[in-house]
């Protein structure tokens, strides 16, 4: 076959995120896929404003492959130019809003970016701007440029994005995601989520985070679905948005739900619109479920599991799923091979303990300038989640905790899982994180940070006791502080790590009685 052929062949076939949403535009059209504040977007609109955008990164001296960090908070520039990005064959570098100008520096410098698009009210810094060009996120919403050739578009075996690790266990890691790998999660989503045309999905959480442009945003505009994006989880602006405009699907961790539960705006609204509720990124505590579900039984809950390094989902717990094993992240999705293992990389027997790991065409190339880092991550051929798990012998996972979040006392291990879990059951606790902080004798001893609910009062020794009869001796907290709120970062998730930091080797935590 000539090369020419064999090139407009290739052409033809190429599955990038670009050609992906512009099959969905071509078939939606007229149909909104977009609002945000005022603002509206049609699918035809998305699809001539994102090729605009790609075609005025290239005009303003971008190449194939340069390296784009976005930091800003949601909105429509946000999202569109994140696809503009993947048009223009550009890699976008995500960026925590809430990063310092040292550290955004840090991300700026390890992936050599040459652009830094920054949300109006985000400050950059110097530092950064020593490192790249910087330039508001709107300065792509306008001005003209010749559109693309159609050759000069990128491959799916390229790079479309870098996604940065949170850094707990040391400085933040990219990961390297491909067009390729990108659309196979976005497929398995679509599957294991249920998504349709028919959605009409609030999107309020950050979209820098994995979750929700990968799991949410993306796939659901693959399938024609409307979504209504906002800048951040306000409970009462999700409880009004959600009546006012009868939406019907919402995504958001634990803490977030958590948040909806508490205020009392919950039991005002008229919510039953809403059909598919989906959590994840952190564990659902079984009795936050169970009271979910009990004040708007007509909820179809999802339980989403998974990282950043593989796009991010890795298996789902259907409604239907809910009943028998109300704790577990259900099986692994369309494209997801996921295995127990021990410290030889055997399987565990079903209801024992081990290390999640995957194969999957999700998983990222590895990370960015990294490579003892992603030679550990793929030691013997499969991709090391960090989590500490239980596989059943029908296949569901259960996830114990991650592995440095697993407390070693006395020597014995402790998953902090268990013991939240026992505290959760309490009627006057509304948010429980247990941590280890150091000790003279157990060397590791556990403690309880807890939140209690308006109105309640309770004691360090009530709150052992009511422990004492649903978890063994040798895991009931040695401290228990009582605290106004859980640190989070802006995705809701819960910062053990600052918890740790606050309240190791002090000595000086709160206990008694708190109310």
């Amino acid at each position: 076959m000539p090369d020419s052929v064999a090139a407009e062949a290739r052409r033809a076939g190429r599955n990038t995120i670009g050609d992906a949403i512009g099959r969905a535009c071509a078939t939606h059209r007229e149909k909104v896929a977009l609002r945000f504040a005022d603002r509206v977007w049609t699918y035809q609109a998305l699809d001539a404003e994102t090729d605009r955008i790609a075609a005025r990164l290239r005009a303003g001296g971008l190449a194939r492959g340069d390296r784009v960090v976005a930091f800003g908070r949601n909105s429509d520039h946000y999202l569109l130019t994140w696809i503009g990005c993947c048009k223009a064959g550009l890699i976008h570098v995500p960026a925590n809003y809430a990063l310092t100008p040292s550290e955004l520096a840090y991300i700026v410098r390890q992936c050599g970016a040459r652009l830094v698009l920054h949300g109006p009210d985000l400050q950059v810094g110097s530092e950064v701007h020593q490192l790249a060009e910087v330039r508001p996120i709107t300065s792509v919403m306008a001005g003209d440029a010749p559109p693309l050739p159609e050759d000069d578009g990128p491959d799916d075996t390229d790079v479309v994005q870098i996604l940065y690790t949170s850094g707990t266990t040391g400085a933040p890691k990219g990961a390297m995601l491909t067009h390729r790998a990108l659309f196979s999660e976005y497929m398995s989503c679509i599957v294991a989520c249920e998504f349709t045309g028919q959605d009409r999905s609030l999107a309020a959480l950050p979209l820098y985070h994995s979750a929700q442009m990968h799991v949410f945003c993306m796939p659901q505009l693959l399938c024609g679905a409307e979504i209504m994006l906002v800048e951040a989880p306000a409970a009462t602006l999700c409880l009004d948005l959600i009546e006012r405009h009868r939406l019907n699907s919402f995504f958001a961790p634990p803490t977030v739900w958590i948040t909806l539960l508490r205020h009392p705006d919950f039991a005002t609204r008229d919510l039953t619109s809403l059909r598919r509720a989906y959590y994840g990124a952190a564990i659902m505590p079984v009795p936050v479920l169970q009271e979910l579900r009990a004040r708007l039984p007509g909820l179809l809950p999802f339980n989403c599991y998974g990282q950043s390094e593989i796009a991010p989902l890795a298996t789902v717990l259907k409604p239907h799923e809910h009943e028998a094993r109300p704790a577990s992240v259900g099986r692994p999705v369309l494209n997801m091979r996921t295995r127990v293992v021990d410290l030889d990389m055997n399987d565990v027997p079903p209801g024992e303990k081990g290390e999640i790991v995957h194969r999957t065409p999700h998983v990222m190339l590895g990370y960015w300038d990294k490579p003892e880092e992603t030679a550990q991550a793929f030691a013997g051929g499969w991709f090391h989640s960090g989590d500490v798990g239980i596989m059943d012998a029908e296949g569901y996972l259960t996830i114990v905790d991650r592995i440095k979040d697993v407390i070693n006392s006395g020597g014995v291990l402790v998953a902090s899982r268990e013991v939240e879990e026992a505290l959760f059951t309490h009627p006057a606790v509304s948010e429980v994180a247990v941590i280890a902080v150091p000790d003279p004798k157990w060397i590791e001893a556990i403690a309880a940070v807890v939140v209690l609910r308006p109105g309640h009062s309770v004691t360090e020794a009530d709150l052992i006791d009511h422990a004492r009869g649903l978890i063994a001796p040798f895991k009931l907290p040695k401290r228990v502080i009582f605290a106004e709120d859980l640190p989070r970062n802006t995705a809701g998730k819960l910062l053990k790590r600052e918890l740790r930091a606050r309240f190791s080797g002090t000595g000086t935590a709160v206990m008694g009685v708190a109310g």
